[in-house]
């Protein structure tokens, strides 16, 4: 049990209906259907449902105090229990969630990612990194969390504030030194974040996404900068200077200013000297660096961990040396070898830049007249503009296309699919086949491609579901593929 008053001392509280000095609380809730006797609950407006509805149904279980950000609703239930009026009831949770669980933030290293692309690769790799230094790490991720060994599956990209304290208190009980995250657009604007205490951020890019929830790309734009506008003045920002707004993320911040490139000056800068399907040969300020990883894409996901391992005070050939062994992360590139020379590569890439960078290194690669097959589709209930952009990048890119479902949601697949051939011209539409059943649309892209030909499987890359009316059946591009190996 906890003391109300000692998880709320660093809470601004404009109003309180009752002493709260020696109450003890049992635990933090946001969701009413958790909600039970003995809880603080949050009345947390969220994009469908205002937790303030639920305030008198919450009290009716016995929790213990409510935490609002509505003077009406603080005053009309002010007689019926404790209650918290805040200036904001999302920051307050994951202020008082930090509080709650000993702020374990402060007893590591934390290091956020933020951009459009690129956060699970350098996130996973760093973790990877330090546990293979003999560090224990944490990691937070879109594929998978990480409590030193124990693997615990992930469902967002970045959890829920009481969700991210918990975790990080367990990785601190674990005794980890560091903890490796992914920080979502979402959940800066959220506030699911303002309770951890970073170490040091990292800027990837920003391209078009996530316009269905930002409705401008300015709001996107403006709301990463805020992650390293939040940085403290011990901190690190790292950002990748060949981004257009690379250098935007740095203006306001507090903490230390670095920045890493292929195409310009920069703290941490590289060159690409050779490159096939086996790896990659780099130049990394001034040192030949091998790395197992392939692509462009790839080049600066490893240039953002030589960067920020550095800045945590990796002496430099052990650096060097750990990263020529790092795999790529589950489900981004991940190849497989099929019958007559056929080579399948699956891959998240599920917004018009990332899958214009896989395929940008595939047709870097591939052998001179070998066919590329791109097979996509496109999420439902999601940024429907980038729809027409994915059909534009796949068909300039490939020789054929297959296009099909990803995770239709709530949305008609067909209709999705109508969405991105407005993106193809008429003159283009020869190469482009439409084939909504997923499962079926990777056999025909397999079986009817010729000898040798290299077929990309892009959008769902490590997702074992298909997401249909609200259910999640089971669906793994790369177990598909597995059947059509002989």
């Amino acid at each position: 049990m906890k003391r109300l008053k000692d998880i709320t001392a660093n809470i601004a509280i404009a109003g309180q209906s009752q002493s709260i000095d020696n109450v003890q609380i049992k635990s933090l809730v946001f969701d009413s259907r958790k909600a039970e006797k003995g809880d603080v609950f949050f009345a947390v407006r969220g994009t469908q449902v205002d937790g303030n509805d639920f305030v008198e149904a919450v009290l009716k279980k016995g929790v213990i105090a409510i935490v609002t950000d509505e003077k009406k609703v603080f005053e009309q239930f002010s007689n019926s229990g404790i209650m918290l009026l805040v200036d904001d009831a999302a920051k307050a949770l994951s202020l008082m969630a930090a509080a709650y669980y000993g702020n374990p933030s402060r007893k590591m290293k934390v290091v956020g990612v933020t951009g459009t692309n690129g956060k699970t690769t350098i996130a996973t790799l760093l973790y990877n990194l330090f546990e293979s230094l003999g560090h224990k790490a944490g990691l937070l991720s879109t594929v998978e969390n990480y409590i030193h060994k124990t693997r615990i599956p992930s469902t967002h990209t970045t959890p829920d504030p009481i969700q991210i304290q918990s975790l990080m208190a367990e990785m601190v009980e674990q005794g980890c030194e560091y903890c490796f995250m992914e920080v979502s657009s979402h959940s800066i604007k959220q506030h699911r974040i303002d309770g951890i205490d970073f170490d040091g951020g990292v800027f990837t890019n920003i391209t078009h996404d996530h316009l269905d929830y930002h409705k401008t790309f300015k709001d996107y734009l403006y709301t990463k900068k805020a992650f390293f506008d939040g940085l403290s003045s011990d901190a690190f920002a790292l950002t990748n200077r060949d981004d257009a707004n690379g250098e935007v993320m740095l203006q306001n911040t507090k903490a230390t200013k670095k920045t890493y490139s292929l195409q310009t000056v920069a703290d941490y800068k590289v060159k690409i000297l050779e490159t096939d399907f086996n790896g990659t040969l780099l130049q990394l300020n001034n040192n030949e660096l091998w790395t197992l990883l392939i692509g462009r894409f790839n080049v600066y996901n490893i240039l953002a961990v030589y960067g920020v391992a550095d800045l945590l005070g990796v002496e430099t050939m052990t650096l060097l040396t750990e990263i020529s062994k790092l795999k790529s992360v589950k489900g981004r590139m991940d190849t497989l070898r099929l019958s007559e020379g056929k080579t399948a590569l699956v891959d998240y890439a599920h917004t018009p830049d990332a899958l214009k960078n896989v395929l940008d290194v595939l047709t870097e690669i591939k052998k001179e007249n070998q066919t590329l097959i791109t097979v996509f589709g496109a999420g439902g209930n999601r940024d429907k503009t980038k729809r027409p952009e994915m059909g534009k990048v796949a068909v300039k890119y490939s020789d054929r296309v297959v296009v099909t479902s990803d995770n239709p949601r709530f949305e008609e697949p067909k209709a999705i699919i109508d969405d991105i051939l407005k993106g193809i011209d008429a003159d283009k539409r020869e190469k482009v086949l439409v084939v909504e059943d997923r499962k079926e649309a990777i056999r025909v892209a397999v079986l009817t491609a010729p000898a040798d030909s290299l077929i990309l499987i892009a959008g769902k890359g490590h997702e074992d579901y298909q997401e249909v009316k609200g259910t999640k059946y089971h669906f793994s591009d790369i177990e598909i593929l597995e059947t059509l190996k002989s």
